[in-house]
């Protein structure tokens, strides 16, 4: 029932809908004045939400800054999580989106020696089947790229952040000399997800951030501060459904 109704309430925090919400009232009311207000916190919520600059300085306050693989030290396992990807069920393969720098990242670390072995934990975190079968997908790619069966592992029942601390646990738990963890997944992801992983009992484990929108040093561009750009749009959907979900896990127990 959680699962569900985070998903529903995805659909009421993102902006593109408060946005569209406010330019539709303003077509469709006959109060002159009203019509006026709404079309105007249309456009600046419009301006808002696509202006690179402002998404940027929001996010470098949220997002984990990150650890040079240099500075890594040795661990006996690394937890990627999901959520990298999608499945494309005409071409029958999975298609890697932003967050698909964490499985990258892992298998990098795992060829320089720094990790032994690689635990992919989650399965599908949408409503409906799309045939993504995440972490046994994942599997198969990470035996194609050389990385031999023994040193993966794979947890598959989890659907959101939580259950993939509590399932891994498990796992571990229950696998022998696994006691060094690397928590991997998104800088975006990474304060709730390291939240959950307390929770459940995990202790002393090192955390590897991946797919920063931000970094030390801004160097923004012209155009970030200027012009408009629909698809950030998008990416402070993912910031807010992150607030609001470190928010409902709190609320809720989960970390």
């Amino acid at each position: 029932m959680f699962f569900i109704l985070s998903k529903i309430l995805s659909y009421f925090i993102n902006p593109f809908n408060w946005i569209l919400f406010f330019f539709i009232f303003s077509f469709v009311t006959k109060n002159v004045n009203r019509k006026k207000r709404f079309f105007k916190i249309g456009i600046v919520l419009l301006l808002f939400f696509t202006n690179n600059v402002i998404f940027l300085e929001f996010t470098r306050l949220w997002e984990d800054k990150g650890t040079p693989i240099k500075e890594v030290g040795k661990y006996d396992v690394a937890v990627v999580l999901g959520g990298m990807a999608e499945y494309n069920t005409d071409l029958e393969r999975i298609s890697i989106r932003r967050g698909g720098d964490r499985i990258w990242q892992a298998i990098h670390l795992y060829h320089l020696g720094k990790v032994d072995k690689i635990l992919i934990s989650g399965d599908s975190g949408f409503l409906v089947d799309k045939g993504l079968r995440e972490a046994e997908q994942f599997k198969q790619i990470l035996i194609d790229e050389c990385i031999p069966e023994n040193d993966i592992i794979v947890e598959s029942k989890s659907k959101n952040t939580y259950q993939n601390a509590i399932e891994t646990k498990k796992i571990l738990d229950q696998t022998p000399k696994q006691e060094k963890v690397l928590l991997v997944t998104s800088a975006l992801h990474m304060k709730r997800s390291k939240a959950c992983f307390e929770k459940v009992g995990f202790k002393n484990f090192g955390v590897f951030s991946t797919d920063h929108y931000t970094g030390k040093n801004r160097g923004y561009y012209f155009d970030q501060y200027f012009i408009p750009n629909e698809s950030v749009l998008n990416d402070w959907n993912k910031l807010i459904h992150e607030w609001i979900g470190y928010l409902t896990y709190w609320l809720v127990g989960y970390i």
